[in-house]
């Protein structure tokens, strides 16, 4: 089992000074690890033939290069597993004041609602923080996850992995669904057979 994980919005409060009014982060589980190795493969190529460098990203991509990104990934064989934060909702003074408290807590909060896809799992995060974080980080998951079977955890940056580019997109994809954007849910829509549980946390 591979597990790719990341996030779309921030941590903050401040919604009058830029601060998103959502905090999306999603899994994306294959179940093999081969058809991985060709998505990620696939990727590879559509940048190539794109000419899009240094990597996929949802905020920065163009809408026709969005298009063509999703069209590709949609052949192979993974699910999407989105938890949306409605932040305005969110009361609790430790994880408005701590932004990595907010971030450790809501993945957790994932990740604790699919403990059965754990099981013999490698984890890949897109890379955040510094190393004292990512250290705390591995710690928290394994002791606030029943699971005993998570394999790894590892941090990885997003433009040398295109798997984790395909997170980016997704998590892209699914947190503007929840914006007044125009299209706002037209990438959404593409992903929308994949997304087997979609958690609204308020």
């Amino acid at each position: 089992m591979l597990v790719l994980i990341d996030e779309s919005g921030d941590p903050g409060f401040k919604f009058k000074k830029g601060s998103s009014s959502h905090f999306v982060v999603s899994m994306v589980v294959f179940t093999d690890r081969t058809e991985a190795e060709a998505c990620s493969a696939a990727i590879q190529a559509l940048q190539k033939r794109l000419h899009v460098f240094p990597e996929f990203k949802f905020s920065s991509c163009r809408a026709e290069v969005r298009d063509k990104f999703f069209a590709c990934v949609q052949e192979f064989n993974f699910s999407i597993y989105p938890l949306v934060v409605v932040k305005r909702d969110i009361y609790d003074h430790a994880l408005r004041l701590d932004c990595d408290k907010f971030y450790s807590y809501f993945v957790r909060q994932l990740l604790s609602s699919h403990q059965s896809l754990l099981a013999n799992a490698h984890i890949k995060i897109d890379e955040s923080g510094d190393k004292e974080f990512k250290k705390e980080f591995v710690a928290y998951l394994r002791s606030n996850t029943t699971h005993a079977s998570i394999k790894s955890v590892k941090f990885k940056a997003s433009k040398n992995d295109h798997l984790i580019q395909l997170a980016d997109m997704v998590t892209g994809a699914i947190a503007r669904r929840y914006s007044n954007k125009k299209d706002n849910a037209r990438w959404y829509e593409m992903l929308s057979s994949k997304i087997l549980d979609l958690q609204e946390i308020r």
